[in-house]
């Protein structure tokens, strides 16, 4: 096995440090040692250009040239792959990959066929994939393998793809819109903007499906500025793909995802803001994603309130005793006892989107907070009991007990 390079490139820009990588490569590995001599193995992908980047690398991937899939097998690697080659190491619990070929066969993203053997090479493998700055790779050596010119466009901040065959599968453009999300101040390469509009002109994004479609919008919509994956999707005409019925997407949208992304905000008040924000006043409809339910629930809280902004600023500025049974209408459609954490994220979410002022917001907080302490449970468990004592009905004493909680706030005790 060869030693690591001392003198191996420590920077695109003279500030990163692959040392962990080729470390990771020349580990004392027992399952490693059972592979052939002749096999190489190299570092490659994200984990490779994020320590370009000067970032903490994320997982890692290996790509093996020169072994078969029975000397993988034999050497005690556990394939996971059902249709490609992919091997995890049973000490490491990494990927390794052997180097393949792949050949569209249909039309979406599952329409490949691959070929693996040991005579693919390092180069071919890297060819099949999708951005010249995805396509580096590091030797055991320290050396980096870059046939695309990666190094050059990490340089110059841009996103190129690396052939052709970047248009076959659909999936790419959404990747490309999730990393322009991720790294603000990269450009996209003309001639890969308009290798886009070609798939999307082809009719490749029909084929995507909506839960495929969701697992990249929803980690776009993570990323430093998700508003620059709309941009991208509207640019190329993916946008509209998704649905007939998708409307543009709104500027305030855009705005609303960007302030949610600088405050930290979790991926449930997002989905909740494009929801609410695409195509001005009217949501986007709710079938077009497959969505977890917590997503699909704030996102319908969210839509509600904000309907009629106007009683939405009375329910949480109460006049009268009228205003505070309101505000108690609205507390229980938000389900605040039983879910607080999710009402906390639906305020998070007013907040962003100025539907409410700050006071107001703290107001509506502190009542949250008041609903859920063991006086308010007695409270109203106390007016249960006197309901079903009079043959009223329980929710009708719960009710009633819940009004006395809202009642014992300092701001609401003369509104009765």
């Amino acid at each position: 096995m060869q030693k690591p390079n001392p003198h191996a490139p420590l920077s695109v820009d003279g500030q990163h440090d692959l040392r962990p990588l080729i470390e990771a490569l020349n580990q004392a590995d027992p399952i490693l040692e059972k592979l052939p001599r002749s096999v190489q193995i190299f570092c490659v992908g994200g984990a490779v250009r994020d320590a370009l980047m000067g970032h903490t690398a994320g997982d890692r991937d290996f790509v093996v040239v020169g072994a078969s899939v029975a000397q993988m097998v034999a050497a005690g690697f556990t394939p996971v792959g059902k249709d490609f080659p992919v091997f995890l190491h049973p000490i490491r619990h990494e990927e390794f990959a052997l180097a393949r070929t792949e050949r569209k066969t249909a039309a979406g993203y599952k329409g490949f066929a691959f070929h693996a053997d040991p005579s693919v090479s390092l180069e071919e493998d890297l060819m099949r994939r999708d951005l010249t700055v995805n396509a580096i790779a590091l030797g055991r050596d320290g050396q980096l393998v870059d046939p695309h010119g990666g190094l050059k466009d990490l340089h110059g901040h841009v996103l190129r793809h690396i052939g052709a065959a970047f248009s076959e599968d659909p999936v790419r453009l959404l990747r490309l819109s999730r990393f322009a999300a991720r790294w603000p101040a990269f450009s996209i390469a003309p001639e890969t903007l308009l290798l886009c509009k070609d798939i999307v002109a082809s009719g490749e994004t029909r084929a995507l499906v909506a839960e495929r479609v969701w697992q990249e919008l929803a980690r776009g919509l993570m990323e430093a500025r998700p508003s620059r994956m709309i941009d991208v999707l509207e640019e190329t005409g993916a946008w509209s793909e998704f649905s007939p019925q998708m409307p543009q997407a709104s500027l305030v949208m855009r705005t609303q995802l960007d302030r949610a992304a600088n405050a930290s905000a979790p991926l449930e008040i997002r989905y909740g803001l494009l929801m609410r924000n695409s195509g001005g006043q009217r949501p986007l409809p709710e079938s077009i994603f497959k969505v977890p339910r917590p997503c699909h629930e704030l996102a319908g809280l969210l839509i509600r309130s904000t309907t009629s902004l106007h009683d939405l600023a009375e329910c949480a500025a109460p006049k009268n005793a009228n205003g505070v049974t309101a505000l108690l209408e609205w507390l229980m459609q938000t389900d605040v006892q039983r879910r607080p954490e999710r009402f906390g994220l639906l305020l998070d979410a007013l907040q962003i989107t100025d539907a409410l002022p700050s006071d107001r917001i703290s107001f509506l907080r502190s009542v949250a907070a008041l609903f859920n302490t063991p006086a308010a449970h007695e409270m109203i468990a106390k007016a249960v009991e006197h309901a079903l004592l009079l043959g009223q009905s329980a929710a009708d004493g719960a009710t009633l007990g819940r009004l006395s909680v809202l009642h014992s706030h300092p701001e609401l005790s003369s509104l009765v």
